[in-house]
């Protein structure tokens, strides 16, 4: 049965609350990975505020290390928003090959685990996101995700399709969201990785 689990992203797994202008982290009762641990999981947060899609080998390799150490059962990857709000001209498409290139590099070395990559849900307009262009190019990124997913052969969730509630910015989740994500992500893994 898969119990270890490693979630690698940024600060919607982190838990920051933006309410916080010095990096604070909503309180481990609001936060979805404290949610999933309640449900018997062992888990290991790697979130980091403003974290981007892996691109240097030197990032690679420190996620591969980290991997090689904790021995999870699953490894979920939830990223792509920062690298769409610092580079305002990225495409969905161009994202995703970023996507592929990190997951090719993890998978190219022997595992002792299974991936999960995991669509980050659709920005909103807000603080942070103030054109259409951003939406709209990630409400598309979930689609080239899941293709590279497939071609791949790692499992893939569209957490879009999850109505997750986020704050004032557009970007980060609520209380609500962070309630709702937990919900979603459990049950998606109660029935894909620990069927009864």
């Amino acid at each position: 049965m898969y119990r270890k689990i490693l979630c690698y992203g940024d600060s919607n797994t982190f838990g920051y609350d933006p309410r916080s202008y010095l990096g604070g982290r909503y309180p481990e009762s609001i936060r979805w990975t404290t949610l999933l641990e309640q449900q018997g999981w062992i888990v290991f947060n790697a979130g980091e505020n403003g974290r981007s899609i892996p691109r240097h080998e030197w990032e690679i390799e420190s996620v591969l290390q980290m991997i090689y150490q904790l021995e999870p059962d699953i490894v979920t990857i939830m990223l792509g928003s920062n690298d769409l709000l610092q580079s305002p001209s990225l495409s969905a498409e161009e994202c995703a090959s970023r996507m592929d290139h990190f997951l090719k590099c993890l998978l190219e070395k022997p595992l002792p685990c299974e991936l999960l990559l995991i669509a980050p849900p659709p920005m909103t307009f807000g603080a942070w996101v103030n054109d259409s262009k951003t939406i709209k190019v990630s409400r598309d990124l979930p689609r080239y995700y899941q293709a590279a997913a497939d071609r791949l052969g790692t499992h893939f969730v569209d957490s879009g399709a999850w109505d997750i509630d986020l704050t004032f910015d557009g970007v980060h989740f609520s209380e609500a969201g962070h309630l709702t994500f937990a919900k979603q992500i459990i049950k998606y893994l109660t029935t894909c990785f620990c069927p009864q």
